[in-house]
């Protein structure tokens, strides 16, 4: 889980990098741009924790279930999330 103190220190830490950037210039304040950092970090791990659901809830659907952790289970996992991920244009 991302606890607001991981996600504000990423996102200075985002800044800090993206600053240094002679490519990257701001518009915004800075604190306006570390809400939207934070705000794309919240989005993407939600993202990622929904297609985690849908994969094991694919997974579970099996008659005879892998079980999680083997190396079926495993490469089955694998399999579905690039699935899902290409789906959304994110693998």
């Amino acid at each position: 889980m991302l606890t607001d103190e991981k996600a504000s220190h990423l996102s200075h830490m985002i800044l800090k990098a993206a600053k240094r950037s002679p490519y990257v210039k701001f518009k915004d304040e800075e604190t306006a741009v570390l809400r939207t950092i934070k705000r794309v970090l919240a989005a993407e791990l939600a993202d990622e924790i929904e297609t985690d659901r849908l994969v094991r809830q694919r997974l579970a659907s099996y008659a005879r279930p892998p079980i999680e952790g083997s190396s079926e289970w495993d490469v089955l996992y694998r399999k579905f999330l690039d699935e899902e991920l290409r789906k959304h244009k994110k693998g």
